[in-house]
């Protein structure tokens, strides 16, 4: 099994917002999420991140502003005693056709070159369907988390179950604290 966990961003770490996550006055993390990653660290797993950001492209916020909420993150899971590995992200709007935007696979492929770790059997954690897919596809365990976008998420499943859009049911927690937690007790 891959010691390898990766994260969705908004819904999973921080609370999501339809109308994105603009600045750092506008980032506020799950109840949980930072320890868990400090938890998850600690427990031997490398953690990296792959989001989605289309904001840059609509040009709701600029590089500079998804730099300062990834640096303080970044510093707030070190004060925790954890480390993110790596953070990739998509900035391009979905009509773009990337191979990078979930659910493609392209953030995930390239967070396993960069670490040099595989994706099959590793965990990627995240409160969307696009989330789920993207994580199947490369060979992960997809988690689905109740936050963000989690709820919604759910009620959606059997519908793409029954259109083979998602091959199979995750296993549902309620936040990445108990996610991590899980992952953790069954990694050993």
């Amino acid at each position: 099994m891959s010691r390898l966990v990766i994260l969705d961003r908004d819904g999973v770490i921080n609370e999501d917002s339809d109308d994105y996550i603009r600045n750092l006055d506008q980032w506020h993390p799950v109840p949980g999420s930072i320890d868990a990653i400090a938890a998850l660290h600690r427990a031997g797993y490398t953690v990296a991140i792959a989001t989605n950001q289309s904001g840059l492209s609509r040009g709701y916020f600029g590089l500079d502003e998804l730099e300062a909420i990834h640096q303080y993150l970044l510093a707030l899971v070190e004060q925790a005693g954890g480390e993110i590995a790596m953070i990739a992200y998509c900035p391009h709007l979905p009509d773009e056709g990337c191979d990078c935007r979930k659910p493609g696979t392209g953030l995930l492929e390239a967070i396993s070159r960069e670490l040099d770790m595989p994706l099959e059997g590793a965990h990627f954690v995240g409160d969307s369907l696009k989330d789920l897919q993207a994580g199947e596809a490369a060979n992960c365990i997809p988690l689905l988390v109740e936050t963000g976008k989690g709820q919604r998420t759910i009620t959606a499943l059997d519908d793409a179950l029954a259109a083979h859009s998602l091959g199979q049911r995750p296993i549902i927690y309620p936040s990445l604290a108990e996610a991590a937690k899980a992952i953790i007790a069954e990694g050993g």
